[in-house]
């Protein structure tokens, strides 16, 4: 084992990440660097074990060690996502579980729930729905900065939907919101202010071409067909079907969006820019979707 009781926490975080840095990993799902990462297993497993308090020259117990260094091998020898690994995922400063029911959440939607939609819709959004929503993060991220809105999940894997039931607890929301199995907008009813989606958008190439870590990742959630866009040209096509007439849809494609582009050079898409980093994201209004025939 790398690590024995009479180690600083800050020595078993340097060797965790110098494991992490040598083991040929792709940082992505959370963190964009070992020494992150390194921080984040540790510390969640010290702060788990009901420590009270994290000092950089703390000595842990043989019980958390052998925790770290159990994590530490399955993280670099099997390529697995430290958020699986523990069960957790931060998206727009929220906690979220996660398994691998459901991709990790990494929108940089988080940015714009984080600024309120701020220049994106006019005024705050009574009734939300987050299509493929996963985890659950986008949609109720959203309600937490929303608190008067309502929120509908929907995903087409009802194992995902377990998931978000978890988080809506978990973030004890629950009575704000719906839980809809759904393929895509078939079993959605009503309409709403704002529709917000990280539908699946990675082809069939480009997805045999990731790293392993996402080969953990439900395939059901990355891939669609005709090279990624076939789910969220379906959206465009159905959307304003469920929005009020003063409604925003947001559309995440990804690397998709040049494609998507070309497909239609007209549409009026609006490509949103991040401080933080991150592409691929569009919005559109209801009057524009019921102009545009996509």
């Amino acid at each position: 084992m790398l690590f024995n009781t009479h180690q600083t926490l800050k020595q078993i975080v340097t060797l965790a990440s110098k494991e992490l840095e040598q083991a040929d990993l792709f940082f992505g799902h959370g963190t964009d660097n070992p020494w992150d990462e390194a921080c984040w297993l540790v510390e969640t497993l010290v702060q788990r074990s009901g420590a009270k308090q994290i000092d950089a020259e703390m000595k842990l117990d043989e019980v958390v060690l052998e925790q770290i260094q159990s994590l530490l091998s399955k993280r670099s020898n099997e390529k697995i996502p430290l958020a699986y690994l523990l069960n957790e995922a931060w998206f727009a400063d929220l906690p979220f579980y996660v398994d691998e029911k459901v991709i990790i959440p990494r929108s940089p939607i988080a940015e714009l729930i984080k600024n309120c939609f701020k220049s994106i819709v006019k005024q705050e959004p009574k009734t939300i729905l987050d299509l493929c929503c996963g985890s659950g993060c986008i949609g109720l991220a959203s309600a937490m900065v929303f608190p008067e809105s309502t929120v509908v999940l929907a995903d087409l894997s009802v194992e995902a939907l377990q998931v978000a039931a978890i988080n809506s607890e978990k973030l004890e929301l629950r009575s704000r919101v719906t839980l809809q199995p759904s393929d895509l907008f078939t079993d959605i009813e009503g309409c709403f202010d704002l529709i917000v989606s990280n539908p699946p958008y990675v082809g069939e190439h480009e997805y045999l071409n990731l790293p392993d870590e996402y080969k953990h990742e439900p395939a059901l959630a990355l891939l669609s067909e005709h090279n990624g866009l076939a789910i969220p040209i379906e959206i465009l096509r159905q959307a304003a079907n469920y929005l009020n007439e003063d409604g925003i849809l947001l559309l995440e494609v990804g690397n998709s969006w040049q494609a998507l582009a070309d497909i239609y050079p007209d549409a009026p898409f609006l490509w949103l820019e991040f401080e933080n980093g991150g592409e691929g994201i569009l919005a559109l209004s209801y009057m524009q979707l019921r102009h545009y025939k996509f």
